[in-house]
């Protein structure tokens, strides 16, 4: 009898993985229909968009670090791989999962802080500390504790450091117009007429005409194209406290707060709720295994994303996860042909990209700003997270997204707090 109950069990055990094995394979052709029916040129696009700004921007910076460390030219494309493949892999897969627009990438701020810091260690030593980073963030991932702080962020506070972020791709917009008036003011023109009679391709046509302008002014450098395929190099880690203290700790600190705080910002703000948990936990796990190919850090985009999230995505926001997904493509396309693909956004005039740039974030940038003073009471802190974001200030290592959203709590528990104070009793029961 007992033996019969185990054969039945186990059978029972066996048809249920067997059904759940199937319901997965089922699930394929459900939601690649739905892909079908919900894609659109203009997500696509933006998908595109947002990897362009991604290569012809915080590449920049990956560049720089590596120059300072003397790495070889094989180890410079296999870092370019290893990020390029890991933000498209990650990001397709939680777009297509979560079905919202997951735009995943390398930590600019931690890529940054490499500028200083790698030249002090050897990169297998680097490499380690990669490592390190990545299970600290992956363990805060699968704790819930990011969620938590999340969900008691204030939401006009989170809306004012996505507005800050983004305010220098606005400013920049205009700046360039002392460097490249005919370029720029026929950017800024094209967008204007096409958001008047067809605002879904208007960054389309935007691209098409920066550089149709450019190729015909010369302005196109098409001396630095070069075409190679990336080959990724393995380099074992090594372990050094020194690395690990002066790196790993900081670049794990700096990708949180500089990363992921502002990255579900701009999720939260363009109205998706999902936890954040899969999101740290895949992209961290994931830059676990790319670190020996020379991958510093996978996270949540915050500048790119907010390309992916808003109406020039779609109108539809339950069709704006189309773009995460292109996003992804892009990522992994750029990845196998990444040091030809770095040289072609290279040859593109920076006055282009930062007016590209500009007028894509420009929806972004009115709904941080809208959310940011739309309720009275948090207008005030929700300025000063603003002031302090957008102010570019460097302090004690930590990059402004993240003193802006210190100044900002303690604006608001303050203001908050004295405000409570003064209600009487009475009335606050009331």
């Amino acid at each position: 009898m007992i033996l019969l109950n185990r054969i039945n069990f186990c059978g029972y055990m066996h048809l249920s993985r067997f059904n759940r094995i199937n319901a997965s394979h089922a699930q394929v052709p459900m939601l690649m229909s739905h892909l079908r029916k919900d894609f659109s040129l203009s997500a696509v696009i933006a998908g595109f968009i947002a990897v362009v700004i991604s290569y012809a921007g915080p590449l920049i910076i990956v560049f720089q670090a590596a120059s300072q460390a003397h790495l070889s030219s094989e180890q410079v494309s296999s870092w370019i791989w290893a990020i390029s493949i890991g933000s498209g892999v990650t990001g397709l897969l939680l777009s297509w999962r979560l079905r919202i627009p997951v735009i995943t990438a390398w930590s600019t701020p931690g890529a940054a802080l490499l500028v200083s810091m790698l030249p002090t260690v050897s990169f297998a030593e680097a490499i380690g500390a990669y490592v390190v980073a990545s299970l600290i963030i992956v363990v805060i991932g699968l704790s819930g504790a990011f969620d938590k702080l999340m969900s008691r962020l204030p939401k006009a506070i989170a809306a004012a450091m996505l507005a800050g972020i983004l305010f220098r791709f606005g400013a920049e917009l205009f700046t360039s117009i002392r460097l490249q008036p005919a370029l720029v003011l026929s950017m800024i023109g094209v967008y204007l007429v096409c958001k008047r009679f067809s605002p879904r391709y208007a960054i389309l046509s935007v691209l098409i005409v920066g550089c149709a302008f450019a190729g015909v002014m010369g302005e196109l450098n098409q001396a630095a194209i070069t075409v190679a395929v990336a080959q990724p190099i393995f380099t074992a880690p090594e372990w050094s406290w020194h690395a690990i203290i002066n790196i790993g700790l900081p670049l794990a600190l700096v990708t949180l707060t500089g990363q992921y705080v502002p990255g579900m910002a701009v999720l939260r703000t363009a109205g998706y709720t999902q936890p954040a948990r899969s999101m740290i936990s895949l992209t961290a796990a994931s830059a676990v295994l790319l670190a020996p190919f020379g991958a510093h850090g996978l996270n949540l985009a915050a500048i790119t994303a907010a390309i992916c999230t808003g109406r020039e995505a779609h109108e539809n926001r339950d069709k704006r996860y189309v773009a995460g997904i292109a996003c992804g493509f892009f990522y992994i396309l750029m990845g196998t042909f990444g040091a030809t693909l770095a040289s072609v956004f290279g040859a593109l005039p920076k006055e282009l990209i930062a007016s590209l740039a500009g007028l894509a974030l420009f929806g972004a940038i009115s709904a941080g700003l809208t959310g940011a003073m739309a309720e009275e009471k948090q207008r005030e802190a929700a300025l000063i997270t603003f002031l302090v974001t957008a102010s570019g200030m460097s302090f004690l290592g930590l990059a402004a997204a993240f003193w802006g959203l210190i100044f900002g709590l303690v604006a608001h528990f303050v203001l908050s707090y004295t405000r409570e104070r003064k209600v009487p009793v009475g009335l606050r029961d009331a």
